[in-house]
């Protein structure tokens, strides 16, 4: 008998850690209601929905570098010089379609060329992004010479078109969101990427090419984040020297959040991913229903972010025991 209520005591804690972030998200939101009933007004939550999706498209791009045990601190920066690029093209004549694909391959471009860095010369991913982060930032800044660029309605309905009741660009995050699933779950990349952030040098000995694998990583994180952009963009009808700014913090705090583990790779998966986004979501819109000061809102995402960090090693640990 004591055997069996171990047991089964051990099966609620491993379905508790397996199903934490939502868990979190489900008291987040009984909470935020009980303190404000505006929250779940229609209004309200299609609101939420939108702004959580620029971060949970990064987040999702973040979570595939942090699965190789890599990180990617320059995901603001990117998005902030593709839609600056994007925006000069439409100015000069270029449809925004193609425009938008131009700013789209600038994304995966620049992660791309991280990704090769960090791969190709085994240089610390923090160091390579940080420095990325400021060199693009520099550059959207001379770009734009420190205004913002009209997007002339080209591609408003990225950011601001409804397919029915449901903003566009949670239809974007839920395509993103299936796409990511796929790959990961039922492709030979995904389980490389999984493999790789398990045991990179178990993974090279079993014929992975380890470097290609990462630099594609890192590119689809540019290309989300500069996706990302183009939704902000779109939505602003501009382009915006600053857009970006603090959202790799955002990215990283919902990956973490969602399962993602910053002290060993290999795991994490993009449902966890889109609790978090969507917990950060909720945190920002219940902080603003509060009349939380913005400064105050800054701090609590940092010990979200440490309280994430201690859940993960804390469950890690439990596992192990």
């Amino acid at each position: 008998m004591p055997d069996t209520i171990k047991k089964k005591n051990i099966e609620i804690v491993n379905t508790v850690i397996k199903f934490k972030s939502a868990f979190i998200l489900l008291l987040l939101c009984i909470i935020v209601t009980i303190l404000s009933p505006r929250f779940l007004n229609y209004t309200n939550v299609m609101n939420i929905a939108r702004q959580t999706t620029v971060n949970g498209i990064i987040a999702m791009g973040m979570a595939c570098v942090i699965l190789v045990g890599g990180i990617d601190l320059s995901v603001g920066s990117v998005l902030a010089i593709s839609t600056m690029v994007t925006g000069t093209l439409i100015n000069t004549g270029i449809p925004g379609f193609a425009a938008g694909i131009v700013g789209l391959l600038l994304g995966g471009l620049i992660g791309g060329v991280n990704g090769s860095l960090i791969a190709g010369l085994d240089l610390p991913p923090f160091i390579v992004t940080l420095a990325s982060m400021s060199i693009f930032r520099g550059f959207t800044m001379l770009l734009s010479g420190g205004m913002p660029v009209s997007l002339k309605n080209e591609i408003s309905f990225i950011g601001a078109g409804y397919i029915g009741p449901i903003p566009f660009p949670v239809i974007i995050l839920l395509i993103v969101f299936l796409v990511l699933w796929f790959i990961l779950n039922y492709t030979k990349f995904g389980r490389h990427v999984y493999a790789i952030g398990g045991n990179e040098q178990a993974a090279k000995l079993s014929g992975i090419n380890v470097k290609k694998e990462k630099i594609m990583v890192y590119a689809i994180s540019g290309i989300l984040a500069a996706l990302s952009g183009l939704i902000i963009a779109a939505r602003l009808n501009s382009a915006q020297p600053d857009a970006g700014n603090g959202y790799e913090m955002d990215a990283i705090a919902a990956a973490v959040i969602g399962g993602c583990s910053m002290t060993q790779g290999g795991i994490g998966t993009m449902g966890g991913v889109i609790i978090g986004s969507f917990i950060i979501g909720v945190l920002n819109n219940a902080l603003n229903l509060l009349n939380v000061s913005p400064f105050w809102q800054t701090s609590v995402k940092g010990f979200v972010i440490l309280a994430a960090v201690i859940l993960d090693h804390m469950t890690t640990r439990v596992k192990k025991a």
